[in-house]
Order: structure tokens, then sequence, then C-alpha cells
């Protein structure tokens, strides 16, 4: 079975998928942030940490 075309990932591999997610060239200036940037900022974080915990979960 190919594991690139397969719908079935290891722990590894869902760890990699996040972590290369998070990695996108995003510029983030906190001199600049705004109320609502900041406020952003704390909603990707904990949507991370669910999406972390739903990953850990299935295995």
């Amino acid at each position: 079975m190919d594991r690139e075309n397969s719908n079935i990932y290891s722990k590894t591999d869902k760890m990699k998928m996040l972590y290369e997610a998070k990695a996108e060239d995003v510029e983030f200036s906190a001199a600049e942030a705004d109320a609502d940037d900041l406020e952003a900022q704390d909603r990707a974080l904990e949507a991370d940490k669910r999406q972390l915990h739903e990953i850990l979960k299935k295995e």
C-alpha cells in the first residue's frame, strides 16, 4: 500500500503535518499589533491545543 496516498497517518506523520502547518511564513509585529491581532493569536493557540488533543486522542 502506498503510504503517501493512504488516509491513515501515524502519530508521527500527524505531528509533522501540524508542525509544517505552523511553520508557514507569516510576519507578526507585536509593536504594531492591536487588540484584534492579539485576540486572534490567542484563538490560534487555543485551536492548536485542541487540534493536538484530537490527534493524540485518536491514537
